[in-house]
């Protein structure tokens, strides 16, 4: 997809007028050259984020009715937002999305691992959006809870009836996560996108803030530079990590997907973009714009000079992150190498995965890439599904699922509408039906006999 430079330029500068509008209407107008909306204000924005939690499946947002007692401000935003946004579009494709939830279940484990070993890391690229994501504060600290937060977005989107039926729940989570872009660019700005003058100015050097609001309160913009927060390009850009990148991923991997399967899984993502709130010309139309697209925004963000640049901080905390939750010695240190491979060595380097891993650590993980790689191509030559890649891809997304995801003691617990489906399909994942037996049986010694379920 070609656009013209002054056109990704605006882009940069479009954020999303029905969120922003329901959070200005939330928050209210701002004192003059004031850092903070006040008591107020903040007040009716917690109220508004405990109200979304009510927002538990694509049916309850139909005829959504607050308990008693809130504020009727809040509530009035909040039904106009559900009102045109829980909206799906005229050119939805229902065989498609069913397809593309089909290809998630079969794949499940092994989308796991593309999410953390290559969509996350490759959000980070983009510079504006890793200093958000670093003044929020979700760096070493809280790292788990945005990995925790995606997921809480994808499961319930990829899930079966995930954006089409009532009982399903993609589109109440995806219009939660919409209102927290939002939220987002409303605070750093401090105030509407529209309102928001060339530089919004930060707080004096050396002040810590004690939370992520405060952070994002203090964090100061250059409109003229950086355009707005959460525009746009990088919410675009963002939706391509979990669709292209998804695909591109299960093509290096050689894990065939036929062009029918690809297409309908950037589809159903173009379905998430459109409740999202992105506009229709930056969504691909097809698997050969999506790659040039990603190419585009990812050459500008690469060859874009930064004062300062956060993006290594956040590549070696997920990676970090990873390690620390893999309990399995021999595979531990499997994230470095094959998030490098996934996602480049030139990305890999922006930011900084490439220096949490030994020379020696590396040149065995390609040389045993390669041997696998060599075994799946002459094995399907009799057996077309067999891969061994995809049993290594399914050992380490079997242990970031139920560690990570599942197991209620890590940061940002999942509530019981949304991790008791999350447990029901993740128990159907135990079993590859692609794979011979003998495969199955070792991949029950390096993870569990059984349903996967997280460890008590």
């Amino acid at each position: 997809m070609k656009l013209p430079p002054d056109h990704w330029q605006a882009m940069a500068r479009a954020a999303d007028p029905l969120a922003d509008r329901t959070i200005a209407a939330i928050v209210g107008p701002w004192p003059a050259d004031a850092a903070s909306p006040g008591e107020a204000a903040l007040a009716r924005l917690a109220q508004a984020s405990r109200l979304m939690a009510g927002w538990t499946t694509n049916a309850s947002l139909t005829a959504w009715s607050p308990a008693a007692g809130a504020d009727p401000v809040v509530v009035d935003a909040l039904r106009a937002y559900l009102e045109q946004g829980r909206r799906l579009p005229e050119w939805i494709r229902p065989r498609d999305v069913e397809l593309a939830e089909q290809v998630f279940m079969d794949y499940g484990p092994l989308s796991c691992t593309l999410l953390f070993c290559a969509s996350l890391p490759e959000c980070y690229v983009m510079p504006q959006l890793a200093d958000v994501l670093h003044a929020a504060g979700q760096l070493e600290a809280h790292t788990e809870h945005r990995i925790r937060q995606t997921a809480a977005m994808i499961f319930p989107v990829m899930m079966k009836g995930g954006l089409t039926q009532g009982e399903g729940g993609g589109i109440a989570q995806v219009l939660k996560v919409r209102l927290i872009h939002a939220t987002i660019r409303h605070l750093i700005l401090h105030g509407p996108p529209e309102t928001a003058g060339a530089r919004v100015a930060s707080a004096p050097a050396g002040t810590r803030p004690a939370s992520m609001l405060q952070a994002l309160l203090a964090l100061g913009w250059d409109v003229e530079r950086d355009g707005l927060p959460c525009n746009q390009l990088e919410l675009a850009y963002t939706l391509l990590t979990f669709s292209y990148v998804f695909l591109a991923g299960m093509r290096t991997l050689r894990i065939p997907l036929s062009r029918a399967e690809q297409e309908a899984y950037l589809h159903a993502w173009n379905v998430v973009g459109f409740v999202l709130g992105i506009r229709p010309e930056l969504m691909p139309r097809d698997l050969d714009q999506a790659a040039s697209m990603f190419r585009a925004m990812q050459s500008q963000a690469h060859s874009q000079p930064l004062a300062r640049d956060v993006r290594p901080g956040l590549g070696r905390a997920l990676v970090a992150a990873m390690e620390r939750t893999i309990a399995v010695p021999v595979i531990r240190h499997l994230p470095v190498p094959m998030t490098r491979w996934l996602i480049g060595r030139q990305t890999a380097r922006l930011i900084g995965i490439t220096q949490r891993a030994g020379l020696l650590t590396l040149l065995l993980f390609d040389a045993a890439r390669l041997a696998v790689l060599a075994i799946d191509g002459v094995a399907r030559l009799a057996l077309p599904r067999f891969s061994l890649t995809r049993l290594v891809t399914r050992v380490v997304g079997y242990h970031l699922l139920t560690r990570f995801l599942l197991d209620q003691t890590r940061p940002l617990a999942l509530p019981d509408s949304l991790l008791e489906p999350m447990h029901r399909t993740v128990a159907q994942w135990h079993h590859d039906h692609h794979a011979p037996g003998w495969v199955n049986r070792l991949e029950k010694r390096i993870t569990t006999k059984g349903e996967w379920r997280p460890l008590s």
